[in-house]
């Protein structure tokens, strides 16, 4: 199993104490949210983007890619009916494809509930088709730039739309693109009526990233969701890809939500 951590856990600390505190404790993979970096990825200059890269690979660690893309932008939405607005994303997809490929990462996790939500007036249907359209147009780019896009659905608590595997899976096969793949996270999946190991299962064909987190927002391990059963069958699909801890709370502080997390995750995986 290869772990990465998302840079937001470890709030406003020093990028380079970061990354030493993640690679002392077996950490390889870095996971980037681009409001980290700066408020729009076009705001984040070629010559930071150098930098960075070089200071996460000098630190023995990779850029796994890029989540939350859309957090805290303003501006853009996956599903509107504002055909401004999807035309406004879809360029700015393209902007975050190329921050994405700067940087050296493979996968863009597509979440980011707040700017993909339906609106009143936008049925399901709807919202796919204008999802779908936004991501089949920039397949080229992902193709220069060796990115995938994994579609992320997120619980009932965080939006209303993509609540489930299946429904992501809807939306996966009205894409004009073999770069748009599926995410899975284990907060997301404890709210689906299905457990956890046989919603891995069922989507093994189309996963390509995955979140390893608890319904309590702390990280994989610190609360109820057995682990075991999960790391199981991660390995019983072959997958391949990274496992990545997510949280929400930071309150325990990054020295203790990145240290137990992987602590948790490698006793999961011992037979």
């Amino acid at each position: 199993m290869r772990y990465a951590i998302c840079n937001e856990t470890f709030g406003q600390w020093p990028l380079q104490k970061a990354l030493d505190l993640s690679a002392s404790l077996g950490y390889t993979g870095w996971e980037v949210a681009p409001f980290m970096l700066a408020p729009r990825a076009d705001e984040f200059s070629d010559a930071q983007r150098r930098d960075y890269r070089r200071a996460v690979e000098a630190a023995g660690l990779e850029v796994v890619g890029l989540h939350w893309l859309l957090a805290k932008t303003v501006g853009f939405h996956l599903t509107t009916s504002d055909r401004a607005m999807r035309q406004r994303t879809q360029d700015y997809f393209r902007q975050l494809i190329q921050l994405c490929g700067d940087l050296g990462g493979k996968v863009m996790v597509l979440g980011s509930p707040l700017q993909r939500n339906r609106e009143p007036d936008v049925s399901k249907d709807e919202a796919n088709r204008n999802a779908a359209e936004i991501l089949s147009a920039v397949d080229d780019d992902l193709n220069r730039h060796d990115v995938r896009i994994a579609i992320e659905p997120l619980g009932p608590e965080e939006g209303n739309y993509l609540h489930t595997a299946a429904e992501a899976r809807e939306l996966r096969n009205l894409i004009v693109s073999d770069r748009v793949g599926l995410h899975l996270d284990v907060k997301a999946m404890s709210t689906e009526p299905d457990d956890i190991p046989s919603i891995i299962r069922a989507n093994a064909d189309w996963m390509i990233h995955f979140h390893a987190n608890d319904p309590n927002r702390r990280g994989p391990g610190m609360g109820d969701v057995d682990f075991a059963p999960i790391m199981q069958t991660l390995r019983e699909i072959h997958y391949t890809g990274w496992v990545s801890v997510e949280v929400f709370d930071y309150e325990p502080g990054p020295e203790c939500l990145a240290a137990e997390s992987i602590a948790n995750l490698r006793a999961a995986q011992s037979p």
